[in-house]
């Protein structure tokens, strides 16, 4: 393969992360007060970066006061002659948080980088510098590019659990040496509270952190913040964050189970019903904890694409905000569908513009896998597919005007990933095997979860013609983490012969399955 080897990142990080570990553990996690500069600004839930490109990328900070964000940039962990950023002020305003955006940086190359935490008032006051790296996309084809993706964190209660060594799969995803990490949605599980212990089948218990924010359903804006600084608990997450970019998407459990627009709570668990105003503040707290380029502009969206080199363009859908509502999804006519009329066009156009290789819709919902959504006692459906085999209705009328568009622009190398229904699979939709057949073959691929509740296989909806030629899933529901069914999904695209590797793995980097596809064809 012509990827880059796991090259020296990793032994970097080590002496940097280690050196900085004991001055940015938060209190919850047991600082030590002693190292660290006394009245300084301290970062510490640690650093991540977000939406890198060939030349750019984003880096984010929360403080623990008010203090003005400062990026020193670097070819080598010795910051000799490093370059300097000015970044925000972080304030109340942010819950301490920022994002400084870092342009004109070399294409393919190790950047190292490290966030300092100045006074206002006084700028030769600062705290103890945070440290993490990344790779900028390359713009030489031969470099390949390799990625992974999962999602749903911290769902059905199982937080972060000491004794299970926390979110352990993030160390397992770090260990592959990934050039970024796409979250396919649910970071967060805002409607699920977390409790210190819960009982496990075999009599044992599983321990959680917790935290007062994470004590009920979230429906301040204190509270959603409090769910994302959560997740920082957990030493492996914060490690990976200082060494991997991320893709970031959102789904449902930012806000709550299977909601959208206009919908009016039944949950007798919230005092807040608008599910508008619950979306608002997720938001912002969304907005706040990830370093995300859309969503600073004037309409504030998380769909974009992120450009990757000649190789990789990657869709980020956003199938929550824009969608109709919940019902049996049975409807001959449905110009809202899923995405909305503004995202669809949107996704059509800067489909039919990408140049690059492979193009990877990373889906926060699966197409042909049938989720339900029976929270108020009526069979409504949550995602795309409603188990009608036959000709399109409801929102499948959206994905095959996509899928018919796709194929009369000839538009080579998609590829959908997605998680969502916590375990792993793989789809292959094939025109000789469904009802609607104006489509080329694709494939969709199914990780998941992170660190959560893991569930039996969906039903397949025989519409785009899906056969399920893997999958590995319990034959209970809501599995903990320490029952295993934790996976994540490996991209490797060969710089040489663009051969595009997909690898589902258990939590332990353990491959299940592996597929090869070949560049340049419409489909497969």
């Amino acid at each position: 393969m012509s990827h880059r080897p796991f090259p020296g990142r990793r032994s970097v990080l080590r002496g940097s992360l280690a050196a900085s570990a004991a001055l940015t553990l938060p209190p919850a996690l047991g600082a030590a007060p002693a190292l660290a500069l006394s009245g300084r600004p301290k970062a510490g839930w640690g650093v991540q970066t977000g939406d890198v490109t060939c030349d750019s990328g984003l880096v984010w900070v929360r403080s623990d006061r008010p203090a003005r964000m400062i990026v020193e940039t670097s070819a080598t962990e010795s910051f000799r002659n490093p370059r300097r950023w000015h970044g925000p002020l972080l304030g109340a305003g942010t819950d301490f948080t920022g994002t400084t955006r870092l342009r004109g940086l070399p294409s393919g190359e190790q950047i190292h980088y490290r966030v300092l935490l100045a006074d206002p008032d006084d700028p030769h006051r600062t705290g103890e510098p945070v440290t993490g790296t990344f790779r900028t996309a390359s713009d030489k084809r031969r470099d390949g590019v390799r990625f992974v993706w999962s999602g749903d964190l911290a769902g059905q209660g199982w937080g972060i659990n000491p004794e299970f060594g926390g979110y352990r799969i993030y160390d397992a995803m770090a260990k592959l040496d990934p050039d970024f990490f796409i979250c396919s949605g649910d970071n967060i599980y805002a409607d699920g509270p977390i409790t210190e212990t819960v009982a496990l089948p075999d009599g044992s218990t599983w321990r959680n952190i917790t935290t007062e924010e994470k004590s009920k359903v979230a429906e301040t804006l204190a509270e959603f913040r409090g769910n994302f600084r959560y997740n920082l608990l957990d030493e492996n997450l914060r490690a990976f964050n200082a060494q991997v970019p991320s893709i970031i998407q959102w789904d449902d459990h930012e806000v709550t189970n299977n909601w959208y627009p206009g919908e009016i709570l039944t949950d007798n668990r919230y005092t807040e019903k608008n599910v508008d105003v619950l979306a608002a503040r997720a938001r912002q707290a969304f907005s706040e904890y990830y370093p995300i380029s859309t969503l600073r502009r004037p309409d504030g969206r998380v769909y974009r694409v992120q450009h990757y080199g000649p190789l990789l363009d990657v869709f980020v859908l956003d199938m929550r905000t824009y969608r109709n509502a919940n019902s049996p999804d049975n409807q001959s006519t449905d110009p809202v569908g899923i995405l909305g009329s503004e995202q669809l066009e949107w996704l059509k156009r800067e489909l039919s513009r990408s140049r690059a290789v492979w193009k990877v819709i990373a889906s926060d919902m699966p197409l042909g896998l049938v989720v339900p959504d029976t929270g108020d006692g009526k069979p409504n459906i949550e995602a795309v597919a409603q188990g009608d085999p036959g000709a399109p209705l409801g929102r499948e009328l959206q994905i095959a005007e996509l899928l018919r568009f796709i194929k009369h622009r000839r538009i080579t190398g998609t590829v959908w990933l997605t998680a969502d229904v916590h375990y792993t699979s793989a789809q292959h939709y094939l025109p000789s095997r469904a009802a609607f057949t104006d489509f080329e073959p694709f494939w969709e691929f199914v990780s998941g979860p992170l660190n959560a509740g893991a569930f039996p296989a969906n039903t397949l909806d025989n519409t785009f013609g899906p056969d399920r030629v893997f999958l590995k899933a319990p034959t209970t529901a809501n599995v903990s983490p320490a029952g295993g069914y934790q996976f994540f999904g490996e991209v490797d695209i060969d710089g040489h012969s663009g051969e595009l590797t997909v690898r589902l793995r258990e939590s332990d980097g353990t491959v299940l399955f592996t597929h090869v596809l070949q560049p340049g064809r419409v489909g497969q």
